[in-house]
């Protein structure tokens, strides 16, 4: 029997065009260690590591009349150097080329008949540094086995060896035409009220699928609870066009943990207080009226308790968490940002009242849980993340940031130090902006991914965080 994709991973097949690719991504520098960090350590990295992720090796196969939902088929003619790609800056490359350089590789759609994944190395940086970033399907982010490659190449330990999962992988023989027409007409016949999810799909009509899509993922009543009317109106929800920037901006975790300490709040409640703040001086610097009662809406996704037996199991070799414990489940919260407020104290305090509400049902999973999963789990948890702001209409809500705690101990590749770790989170339609956050190693990483159009001025943006990081450490120092 085929394995077919999920209603969910076939809707983000259905839903993506030009404008709206359904990939999420990061960019990651690492500083080079002097045994080197080239483009074949890269690729014999991943080559050992590849079986731990199997479905990397796999693309998806489109069933005849589009009786069915696609399935995942071994590629046979799997080729890594495809998949792992060499980039290079003009010596000395700096950030800013290096952030150009994602914007206009995360704007392209994956091809679709190959496995739905791209890394490219990025050689030619300034100070002794070396880029890597990182292109994966939402697709391919299941809920269940929701691993992303970073999270099997990453160790916590420089020299650690390499070892081989397979010796030698040989692809399945791919199902015949007849053979997937079969297995779809016998699901039909177990399961008739695919049939006419599979026929609305075949008509780009995939309403009804995203909204079954958006109840099994959950957090539909939280979201009725605060869209009783649609999010105001603004520059963050204009037409999406094809083509994206890329800007970012750091703080130090310390700094926000002193602040989250003096307001008894959380660190998360900290970053959507600092985020309604940039948002608030951009919308003045566009000539845009803010009243005292101007408010954004954001989607907040947040990680939930899952009652599955198999999420209180434990990896034996690690003792941690697997990842479909904290991962596989995500909850959206449709919180408005009180971006009206000049007052950054009493900011942070009405985005504590609003993510507090949501807080009480018991279910979030704390930043500690979160952090246990084996391996380097942000990249998958922004994935889950976009996965439920993409099931939702855009008139919902104007701007999607996802948290994401990170390991804070130093992680390597091939024995090359990370030192930082942008995420870059998709665009839903007639969305402008999407801010992913990632803690790591003591600092905080900001990834705005913006459209082009929309937002020529996104590196403004990212100056205004720092500005609103430092408005922010100064209500402690006060």
């Amino acid at each position: 029997m085929s394995d077919r994709l999920s209603a969910a991973d076939a809707s983000f097949l259905y839903l993506e065009d030009p404008t709206t690719p359904m990939h999420v991504g990061g960019v990651a520098v690492f500083r080079r260690p002097r045994s080197g960090f080239d483009y074949d350590r890269v690729l014999s990295l991943i080559d050992r590591r590849l079986g731990l992720v199997p479905r990397y090796r796999q693309r998806v196969m489109q069933v005849p009349g589009k009786l069915a939902r696609p399935v995942w088929v071994d590629d046979q003619d799997f080729d890594l150097t495809y998949h792992v790609r060499r980039s290079a800056l003009p010596k000395p490359g700096n950030d800013e080329q290096l952030y150009d350089l994602a914007a206009r590789l995360m704007s392209r759609q994956l091809d679709h008949t190959r496995p739905l994944w791209e890394v490219y190395l990025v050689e030619g940086m300034s100070r002794n540094r070396v880029a890597v970033i990182t292109k994966t399907h939402q697709a391919m982010v299941d809920g269940i086995d929701a691993i992303d490659i970073g999270q099997v190449i990453f160790d916590v330990e420089p020299d650690r060896e390499v070892p081989d999962v397979d010796e030698l992988w040989m692809p399945r023989p791919e199902p015949s035409l007849a053979e997937l027409v079969v297995e779809a007409m016998t699901d039909a016949v177990q399961r008739p009220g695919e049939v006419v999810e599979n026929v609305r799909a075949a008509m780009v009509d995939v309403t009804a699928t995203v909204q079954k899509v958006s109840r099994a993922l959950g957090g539909v009543a939280s979201a009725l609870r605060t869209a009783v009317v649609p999010a105001p109106s603004g520059p963050l929800n204009a037409p999406t066009s094809s083509q994206r920037r890329f800007a970012v901006a750091r703080a130090k975790l310390d700094d926000l943990r002193a602040v989250r300490r003096a307001h008894g709040s959380t660190v998360n409640d900290v970053v959507l207080a600092v985020v309604s703040g940039a948002l608030r001086n951009w919308l003045l610097s566009c000539g845009e009226v803010v009243t005292p009662s101007t408010t954004l809406r954001a989607m907040v996704p947040v990680s939930v308790r899952s009652d599955d037996a198999e999420a209180r199991q434990t990896y034996p070799e690690t003792g941690s968490l697997p990842v479909g414990s904290v991962g596989s489940k995500v909850a959206s919260y449709l919180v408005d940002l009180p971006v009206g407020e000049g007052n950054p104290t009493v900011r942070l305090h009405q985005v504590s009242h609003a993510m507090r509400a949501h807080a009480e049902s018991g279910q979030s999973v704390a930043a500690n849980a979160l952090v246990k999963v084996s391996g380097f789990a942000p990249p998958t948890l922004h994935a889950l993340g976009a996965r439920v702001a993409n099931q939702f209409s855009d008139r919902l809500f104007n701007v999607l940031v996802t948290n994401v705690p990170g390991p804070q101990v130093p992680l390597y590749a091939a024995g090359a130090r990370m030192v930082e770790m942008f995420p870059v989170v998709p665009l839903a339609k007639n969305q402008s902006l999407s801010v992913g956050v990632t803690s790591y190693d003591g600092g905080v990483y900001f990834g705005l991914n913006a459209d082009r159009d929309a937002m020529p001025d996104v590196d403004v943006l990212a100056a205004m965080i720092d500005e609103a990081v430092d408005e922010m450490i100064g209500t402690v120092e006060a």
